[in-house]
């Protein structure tokens, strides 16, 4: 929702003051909406970062610059000024009720594996056993992700 364009950059600049350093970031691309498909389509962006927090600290921080955003949780897949999420934390997993790393549906989304690939191609999914590479190669979506102008 919004410019969709500065959301991202805003939401960056967000994080970069919470201690949350965006290292290597990939192009902007677009991609029909995912799971409610009756809506504007969507900008996605992978961002390797580092940090001095833990995972459970930084969904923490993640939320805390949704709601700075003005994120509002209506609908589950509905529109969003911009939705943040921990794809992997270095090669650890976690399955806490408010936090799954590596994301569950990673494998499933070419607008998630498009991106990251660009920037972490050979990185290792911990659970998978495959690199980002291997599970785009294999995704099951077949929406299209284009880079955005």
């Amino acid at each position: 929702m919004g410019d969709r364009l500065e959301n991202l950059t805003n939401a960056i600049s967000l994080l970069k003051k919470q201690g949350i350093q965006a290292v290597n970031t990939s192009a902007v691309y677009e991609t029909a909406a995912w799971g409610n498909t009756d809506q504007a389509s969507f900008l996605n962006q992978a961002i390797l970062a580092e940090t001095n927090l833990t995972a459970a600290q930084l969904i923490r921080k993640i939320l805390k610059t949704e709601k700075q955003m003005g994120r509002v949780r209506k609908e589950k897949y509905g529109p969003r000024i911009i939705d943040i999420d921990i794809l992997l934390f270095n090669e650890e997993t976690y399955r806490y009720p408010f936090l799954k790393v590596p994301h569950p549906e990673l494998q499933n989304r070419r607008f998630a594996l498009v991106p990251l690939a660009e920037i972490a191609a050979e990185v290792m999914h911990p659970v998978l056993k495959k690199n980002i590479s291997e599970l785009l190669a294999v995704c099951p979506d077949t929406l299209a992700v284009k880079k955005y102008a």
